[in-house]
């Protein structure tokens, strides 16, 4: 079912960073079946969205890109979104986002001007957009931080944040990171086990991930892992109730230990289980285990 009312679109307004990858992300939409107005002036959004509620329309699902390109009329998506809210409208904002070198890389590649900075370097059109974004992103109900997600990565991501309408609960995201690597962006709750035993220094397991079965036992067999293993199941079992009762419609728990290749991918697969022992949707993914020299995973 696309929609909990047939006769109401679903609305997604897509915004973020330029350079983060919106028009990829449109284009993952236009895949599932959303009709996808990019650079639409804010200001336009609700009477569009009373078109394509009209029976005759047929168009159940829409997505509006709207970002700086539209200059100043960009100034009123704010306005607009609180109007919408005040009328009832139910729509969810994706925010793409980009660390400022992985965003200065891709102009640098594309040779393309930055659309705040067109006279000026690059750097400086990021500053200057994301602060003004900065209040945008603060009511995002999504984000995706593309710094480093391949486009196949970000395809899967789309697919399912928006491949269906799952009407009620939230979408929980376990993920595994090295922190050397740098700290995710979109993370919600970030735990650090860079304190649990390290298999890295122990030979025969350097180059196996801690999904290997002897790797997972030696760090599950340590007093400090099992004594946290309690501490944090208790925790979690605490804390997804109460997100879903408050209605955040996304949580990313991002686990990370040095290299994401070890402790982070065992704790993150000891949390994806628990979770999804106790009925909720949630995902698994390991961000930098494959930056790692992997031998066995």
């Amino acid at each position: 079912m696309d929609n909990l009312n047939d006769s109401k679109p679903r609305i997604i307004i897509v915004t973020g960073m330029s350079g983060s990858g919106k028009t990829q992300a449109c284009r993952c939409l236009e895949d599932l079946g959303y009709f996808c107005v990019d650079n639409l002036p804010p200001v336009f959004i609700p009477k569009f969205v009373e078109l394509c509620s009209h029976a005759s329309s047929h168009v159940s699902k829409v997505v509006f890109v709207v970002d700086t390109r539209s200059r100043e009329f960009f100034d009123t998506l704010l306005h607009v979104l609180e109007e919408m809210d005040k009328t009832d409208t139910e729509y969810e904002m994706l925010f793409m986002d980009a660390s400022d070198d992985a965003i200065i890389r891709r102009y640098k590649e594309t040779r393309r001007r930055h659309p705040m900075a067109p006279s000026a370097r690059i750097s400086d059109g990021v500053a200057k957009e994301r602060a003004r974004l900065e209040a945008v992103r603060a009511k995002a109900t999504y984000l995706i931080d593309t710094s480093s997600l391949s486009k196949a990565e970000l395809r899967e991501k789309i697919k399912r944040l928006f491949g269906k309408h799952e009407g009620v609960g939230m979408n929980i995201s376990v993920l595994s990171f090295g922190f050397k690597f740098g700290m995710p962006m979109d993370a919600d709750m970030v735990l650090d086990v860079r304190f649990l035993p390290n298999p890295f220094y122990v030979e025969e397991m350097r180059h196996k991930s801690g999904s290997v079965p002897e790797v997972a036992a030696y760090i599950a067999e340590k007093p400090v892992t099992q004594e946290f293993l309690k501490r944090l199941d208790n925790l979690v079992d605490f804390l997804v109730p109460q997100y879903v009762k408050e209605g955040k419609s996304q949580l990313v728990i991002a686990v990370g230990c040095t290299g994401g290749m070890h402790r982070s991918v065992f704790i993150a697969k000891h949390l994806f289980d628990m979770i999804a022992e106790s009925g909720y949707t949630v995902n698994l993914e390991h961000r930098d285990l494959m930056k790692n020299d992997v031998w066995e995973t």
